[in-house]
């Protein structure tokens, strides 16, 4: 994993007791499974952006990277 791939990951944060224990970003009760589901309904990023000022543009290339990497089966490992 490169090093840019790696900061995107640190985006994601896994805690227990927020939003149920899934992935969200940057510890905010923001889950990854929300960007996913509204990319695929076709939403921009842009969109996105202007729609939940609190995300940034990297917020949304860590969620695609995340989902990636958990459909490649790869162990994704998150220090506290």
């Amino acid at each position: 994993m490169n090093p840019y791939q790696q900061e995107l990951l640190n985006r994601i944060t896994i805690i227990p007791g927020l939003m149920s224990g899934k992935p969200t970003i940057r510890g905010m009760r923001f889950p990854v499974g929300d960007i996913l589901e509204t990319l695929a309904s076709g939403i921009s990023e842009d969109s996105i952006l202007e729609q939940h000022p609190i995300l940034e543009k990297k917020d949304i290339s860590a969620a695609l990277l995340y989902a990636s990497l958990k459909m490649k089966n790869t162990v994704v490992v998150h220090a506290a």
